[in-house]
């Protein structure tokens, strides 16, 4: 079982008061705010319960606010205001989006409640207080604790924001093996708060009570101002021995735990592929180099390993494997140091080329015999060389590889596909993980490798007596590592007093065979009579766990059918349990005269990339102004605009509420941290842009993509790039309207070879001969080294190695127009010139003193001359496109 995160994670901040009337400090008062967890055999379910007054002589509006761990499931949430309850109802996702979209065309503005982050997802729903009003909020969720490097973590982020009369976290665990350690911690402790916490613990369980009274909470007697502002942590581990694991039954449900420990560690033949392309310039690649430097010195001596690096090229440090010595590892370190990003990305080929240096490695059997054999790839974009097919490239890999390597990929960062990712691991036996672009970026890669860095066993098989058990979970297992832990799950048919169970697996020396015999009536009296136990708890944690991995499945699904199969069915589980999971939504309801409906989703680490990548639109009238009382500033500032005004369209998941002209709204934050600040900003809807620019290209060795429009006559031939270095020219021509380019002429000198590319096909001449190449069909011709594809009704490519590649993007709606862009432009000279040649050397974009918010305007230098652009959200025209829209510096320019 591969190691993965495990924290549960919990913020409080448990009430925001958004009002206008700033002079009403702690106008809402939370006098009680409990959590409550229950821990029963690491099935945690945990009651957040807020009370509040409004304790001035006006309504005033309230935030109830909870960030949660990401693998957790909502079950539940009640607003009770004055005596009556609002319920939360959890619904069909498709089912739930209509019926919030019916009430927003109605006017009732019903918002959208979705977050996510590196480990947090956010829950934030408001509510209009009257005054001398009480409101109590209920939230509950559920997970399963996962155990990593030989604990379990329960995280709860404390930030109540002001003090509290009644505060506490009450937390029991309950776990039948015994518990082996448990410890406390806390970022804000002091003296006076260690008195508030209490810790009782026997063999099998313990109660842990943090309490703290009005004056503990305070910094000083003088300020009414809270310490609780920080985190508050519980790690814990269970007993364990060498056998089969503890087997444990509750109303003919059972759940498996096997995690053995003290085994030898196999040897690893681990590959590096690292992304050193342009976008990996500055911050990333340094803290790749820093992360990488660690790693290899915490090889194994009887580790064998290498790196690749690959921008438009595919580097090998050594054509194969070497052993983890002391002076191969200080050679692989020189190495990294070297190691600069630009170019293009070429994840294709650099993948091909590390299965194939470990199927070399393996023929000359430099290689242990028993031994694991993994690629770790890092990369922070999409292709843009060689197959860029996110498709194709799958299929390549997994055929390459075949099963006897496991494919581990990281994201760094949010320019790359987290599903091309995500897929292109669970096809191969691995995981996919998304590096944050943070200050512990290469923290966070050497924690990855720390998981994966200790396999003792493999081929893991667990079985049980097919006439007694039904709808069993997940029970083989590729790989297991040190620290981790294996969880199985099912329902016992036909009552047996027995259940038997047999893992066969292999270790490093030897193949092994466990079993064991779990008495089901003797199992059952454990959990009987226990004040611990919530509900039919095994039964809701085969659920959580079903339903998690038939959305794991449902991404490497080969057969559509098969896929169909396993979404319905976690949603027929989502729903008879009520989880709130990415396939389900809880509607939320409100009084009368607020809004009607707001919606909780599940957000998946893709939708992450969406609420960054890909704008909505949404019919709004043009007189509608409305106020963000909550904001926090984006990691894309795309949105917010120049003259204080919020692009609503683009905060795709942003927005809670958009109200009638005048009407306040909320902005619901979905970044990954909880609002730091909350400030009012004029806001004024405007539609995301449907339109294609004349030109798309990407600054060199810069991240920063420019959408560029020309001011041009119809019909007249433009310059666009000339390099008489490199031997090419294009020129191009609009259209009638403007709109579009609709013919490009491309010179090549060596061989010299000239294409007419039009919207009805390609001219091709060479040598004085001239060949219609149509678009209805693919085709290609090599010519001196000089490749020239057809791509049927899709593109046109010329390319040659050391050279610069020449794309045209036929695209056919809504109106057929041609796309020009380049790729493997480092190779441009200094001497290019032209519209599009100039932009290739001394260009950079710079900070603008004039703008009036953030970083929606910047200034293009070129060639010391400065011109204003703006950020938009324009449709990309480029095949690579993953998502169809960009976010770019927009530009207009007179030829």
């Amino acid at each position: 079982m591969e190691g993965r995160a495990f924290v549960a994670l919990l913020v409080i901040s448990s009430l925001l008061v958004l009002a206008e009337n700033t002079d009403h400090k702690n106008a809402i008062e939370i006098y009680s705010l409990h959590v409550d967890s229950t821990v029963t055999s690491r099935f945690a379910h945990t009651v957040i319960t807020s009370r509040l007054v409004n304790k001035v002589n006006e309504s005033q509006e309230a935030v109830f606010e909870v960030e949660l761990p990401k693998t957790a499931f909502i079950t539940n949430f009640s607003m009770s205001i004055d005596g009556e309850t609002y319920p939360g109802t959890i619904k069909e996702k498709a089912s739930a989006q209509e019926q919030y979209d019916i009430a927003v065309s109605h006017g009732q503005s019903a918002g959208l409640v979705k977050t996510t982050g590196r480990k947090l997802e956010q829950f934030h729903v408001s509510v209009n207080v009257a005054s001398d009003s009480k409101v109590t909020f209920e939230l509950i969720y559920e997970e399963l604790l996962k155990r990593q490097l030989g604990k379990y973590e329960l995280l709860f982020k404390v930030r109540p924001k002001q003090l509290v009369k009644h505060f506490q976290i009450d937390v029991h665990i309950f776990e039948p093996q015994g518990i082996n350690f448990l410890e406390t911690d806390s970022t804000f402790m002091t003296n006076e708060l260690t008195e508030a916490l209490t810790k009782v613990q026997n063999e099998t369980k313990a109660h842990i009570l943090f309490k703290p009274t009005i004056l503990q909470q305070k910094k000083s007697p003088e300020l009414e101002e809270t310490l609780l502002d920080g985190d508050f942590i519980i790690c814990y581990d269970v007993q364990r021995s060498v056998s089969a694991g503890d087997i444990q039954i509750v109303n003919g449900y059972f759940v498996h735990y096997f995690a053995p420990s003290e085994m030898p560690t196999f040897p690893k033949n681990v590959i590096f592929v690292v992304d050193q392309s342009g976008s990996m310039s500055g911050r990333k690649i340094q803290q790749t180099r820093d992360a990488l430097l660690k790693i290899l010195e915490d090889l194994r001596p009887e580790d064998h390993f290498s790196l690749i690096t690959f921008n438009s090229l595919v580097t090998e440090w050594k054509n194969t494997l070497l052993q983890a010595t002391g002076q191969n590892v200080e050679s692989a370190k020189r190495y990294v140091k070297t190691v600069m990003a630009r170019g293009g990305t070429d994840i294709n080929n650099a993948l091909l080329t590390a299965a194939n240096t470990l199927d070399k490695a393996n023929y000359a059997e430099i290689l242990q015999a028993h031994s694991i054999s993994m690629i770790i790839l890092l990369t922070d974009g999409q292709p843009t060389v060689g197959v860029q097919d996110v498709e194709i490239i799958q299929q390549n890999i997994q055929k390459a590889i075949k099963g006897k390597y496991v494919l581990y990929c990281l994201g760094f960062g949010f320019d790359v596909s987290y599903k091309f990712l995500e897929k292109m691991a669970l096809d191969n036996g691995g995981i996919a993980r998304r590096i944050y672009e943070d200050s512990d970026s290469d923290l966070q890669l050497q924690g990855f490798y720390q998981e994966v860095a200790t396999p003792i066993l493999k081929d893991i098989e667990i079985q049980y007596p097919e006439n007694s058990i039904l709808e069993l979970t997940q029970n083989s297992f590729k790989l297991f590592f040190d620290g981790s832990e294996i969880v199985v799950a099912g329902r016992i048919d036909n009552e047996p007093d027995v259940l038997p169970v047999e893992i066969q697996a292999q270790s490093h020396t030897s193949n092994l065979i466990f079993k064991e015999k779990a008495n089901v009536r003797e199992k059952e009296k454990v959990f009987q009579h226990q004040k611990y136990i919530f509900g039919n708890f095994i039964e809701r944690l085969w659920a959580y766990l079903t339903i998690q991995q038939l959305l794991e499945k449902s991404i490497s699904a080969q057969e559509e059918q098969q896929k169909n199969l396993q979404v319905a069915r976690a949603l027929e589980l989502s729903m008879k349990y009520s989880f709130v999971t990415p396939l389900t939504s809880m509607v939320v309801t409100k009084p009368d005269d607020q809004q009607k409906l707001q919606l909780a989703n599940k957000p998946t680490e893709s939708d992450n990339e969406k609420s960054r990548f890909t704008g909505f639109s949404r019919k709004l009238s043009k007189s509608h102004k409305t106020k963000a009382l909550s904001y926090r500033r984006h990691h894309d500032e795309s949105m917010l605009r120049s003259d204080g005004y919020f692009d609503v369209s683009l905060a795709r998941g942003y927005i809670q509420r958009v109200p009638k002209t005048g009407q306040r709204a909320i902005l619901l934050d979905m970044t990954e941290q909880s609002p730091d600040i909350f400030r009012t900003v004029q806001t004024t809807p405007q539609l995301l842009t449907n339109e294609y620019p004349h030109f798309l290209f990407q600054l060199p060795r810069q991240n920063d993509v420019i959408c560029l429009n020309i001011d041009g006559q119809p019909q007249a031939y433009i310059n666009l790039i000339s390099d008489p270095d490199k031997g090419i020219s294009v020129t191009g021509k609009l259209g009638r309207n403007r709109n579009h380019f609709v013919l490009f002429e491309i010179t090549n000198l060596d061989p010299h070879v000239q294409l007419h590319v039009s919207k009805e096909g390609i001219v091709l001449s060479y040598g004085g001969h001239t060949t219609k190449l149509p678009w209805t069909k693919s085709a290609s011709s090599t010519i001196q080294g000089l490749k020239i594809a057809v791509e049927k009704e899709r593109s046109l490519t010329m390319s040659a190695s050391d050279n610069i590649t020449i794309k045209i993007a036929f695209v056919k709606s809504p109106n057929r127009f041609l796309g020009l862009y380049f790729m493997d432009t480092d190779h441009f000279s200094d001497k290019a010139s032209g519209l599009l040649g100039q932009f290739y050397f001394d260009t950079h974009l710079e900070s603008n003193p004039g703008a009036s918010q953030g970083e929606d305007e910047r200034v293009l230098s070129v060639h010391g001359q400065k011109h204003r652009v703006t950020r938009k959200y324009k449709k990309d025209y480029r095949l690579e496109s993953a998502t169809g829209t960009i976010s770019c510096w927009s530009l207009r320019i007179t030829p």
